[in-house]
């Protein structure tokens, strides 16, 4: 048999290639749809966007503070300047970063999940919140731009009444404005887990994270219209003149002191229990061992929410107050340190005997519980009139309040970034690296603010643009310290954009965790789960020859 070898036709030259072009119309429809996505796992990555660039703006004004206090002498800025600087840096860090960087970012993206809903309870209102934040967020850093705000953070009047040819009620409005897309969100999470966990999930089956997310929101429901209304006071007297806290407009700037505080103790565990949820989840899963005392864990997060609305007036020891109410206060301030005090205890106690994983998430959960330690019991020492009388309006409330934010809110922060990350995108990032940042930002936290404690002992007062030269030594230390923390802080930003190209892809469960969050593929479908899950056990339950959670 012979065969025959076909000839293919001669074919003509092709073209040139011509040059790749975007197709902008579906770029345009890709970015429509997330921006009227109502899926709560779109809507924590917009939020996760725009926090992290209020982080970094904020961390560019407190650059600039440690640069100034580098010197003695107020020789980089003028002291106006140096006014608006700490000012800028304490509205946007707290007011756009510290309280909703949890609660609307992970809360969002895990709250349905970890209670086997497909979405919160209200979605058109929790893209709503996002579009608020954003407005806010823009109108704010509009006004601090355009003139900036010298007051402070906290508005104190008769500085915000008077203050002149500076923003602050355009600044107010930005801040009032941010507070109703925190009570959204924790009107979203509160019916979401009250109305849509899964069958079987009774209250003590939920996981800690959520019982941290629900004593949140009901501190953001009850307390942020107190704050916002007293900023619409303050923004009211300054436009139209009348007279409510301006003692010369027959006004009392105490009662501005007693609004304030009265949402912003409580704003301060608006910050810290969400990091504490995320620790609950950390020690259990990296210690292989359930939480000890669960029920005591859950009842502590109420009880601080409870607790702190009660506590406001030890802000207040040097405002003239009663001395029985400076008594009560001081009492109570130490009452709130128990339900701290139970968490700390029994996550100690869960990590006794564990089989430790040291992950680059449970290092943050280490690092949280020394840092929030110390942040804890330099509290008690401000709690106590006596001492407070003599350190208040000193550097050691600034070393303490950061030791509390940075070292407890955002330890927290990080390591749920560094836990849920492969969950939210779906890969990995490198691990050692990962580690590596975790130290230097331990170290250089440590190093920027320890000094603070001793610079405020010694009687350096916060918020002066020159100080004494005898307390130089420590500013170097502290202004060093801040860069080498800016260098850790900037590692995660670059590898986790890394990991999104190039990192390995994540399995469902790559740390072996018992929550519903991780009984669904990384990254999760649009309705979480192919079918709606069954709780049958408690939460943390590790033996492998019980039934699994999910069936």
């Amino acid at each position: 048999m012979t065969t025959a070898t076909v000839q293919p036709h001669p074919q003509p030259a092709e073209p040139p290639a011509a040059p790749r072009r975007i197709d902008y119309l579906n770029v345009a429809f890709g970015v429509r749809s997330w921006l009227l996505t109502t899926d709560h796992k779109r809507i924590a990555i917009l939020y996760l966007v725009v926090i992290t660039l209020m982080f970094f703006i904020g961390g560019a004004f407190a650059t600039l503070i440690r640069l100034e206090l580098v010197t003695p002498k107020g020789d980089l800025v003028e002291a106006d300047t140096y006014n608006k600087l700490f000012t800028m840096h304490g509205i946007v860090m707290i007011f756009f970063f510290l309280i909703p960087s949890i609660p609307a970012v992970f809360g969002n993206f895990f709250v349905p999940m970890m209670i086997g809903a497909k979405d919160l309870a209200f979605p058109k209102i929790n893209l709503l919140s996002w579009y608020i934040f954003v407005i806010a967020a823009v109108f704010t850093v509009w006004a601090l731009a355009a003139g900036g705000v010298d007051t402070g953070w906290t508005f104190y009047t008769p500085y915000s009444s008077r203050s002149a040819h500076t923003y602050v009620a355009a600044t107010i409005i930005g801040v009032f404005f941010s507070g109703f897309s925190s009570i959204l969100t924790g009107l979203n999470f509160v019916v979401t887990i009250h109305r849509m966990r899964a069958p079987g999930m009774t209250w003590f089956k939920m996981p800690l994270f959520i019982w941290s997310m629900y004593a949140t929101s009901i501190i953001q429901l009850l307390g942020t219209p107190v704050v916002a209304i007293a900023l619409l006071l303050v923004a009211i007297e300054r436009v139209t003149g009348v007279g409510i806290f301006d003692p010369k407009l027959g006004g009392d700037p105490v009662l501005f002191q007693h609004l304030f505080w009265f949402y912003s103790h409580p704003a301060v565990y608006i910050m810290i229990l969400p990091a504490m949820g995320v620790v609950s989840e950390l020690v259990t899963t990296f210690s292989r061992k359930p939480i000890f005392g669960y029920k005591a864990v859950a009842f502590s997060s109420i009880g601080i929410a409870v607790i702190g609305f009660l506590v406001w007036g030890h802000h207040m020891f040097v405002s003239g107050q009663s001395i029985y109410a400076g008594l009560i206060f001081s009492m109570l301030s130490f009452l709130v340190a128990v339900p701290s005090a139970i968490k700390v205890f029994n996550w100690t106690a869960t990590l006794y005997k564990g089989s430790i994983d040291y992950k680059t998430p449970f290092l943050y959960a280490v690092y949280f519980l020394a840092l929030f330690t110390i942040g804890g019991l330099t509290g008690l020492v401000l709690a106590a009139t006596a001492t407070d009388v003599h350190i208040h309006d000193t550097y050691f409330v600034i070393a303490h309040f950061h030791y509390i934010m940075v070292g407890g809110a955002i330890m927290g922060y990080m390591g749920a970034m560094h836990y849920w990350w492969p969950k939210m995108t779906g890969r990995m990032y490198p691990d050692w690296i990962a580690n590596l940042a975790a130290l230097i930002i331990f170290v250089g936290f440590n190093l920027t603010f320890f000094p603070q404690f001793l610079l405020g002992y010694q009687g350096m007062n916060r918020r002066y643009w020159e100080y004494a030269p005898e307390f130089q030594v420590l500013n170097v230390m502290s202004s060093a310290g801040a860069s080498i923390l800016a260098v850790g802080y900037l590692m995660p930003l670059v590898y986790f954009l890394w990991s999104l190209r190039y990192g390995k892809r994540a399995p469902a469960n790559p740390w072996g965790a018992t929550g519903l969050e991780w009984a669904t593929a990384s990254p999760p479908p649009p309705d979480n789960f192919a079918e709606t899950p069954v709780v049958t056990l408690p939460p943390y339950v590790y033996n492998p020859e019980e039934a699994a959670v999910v069936r």
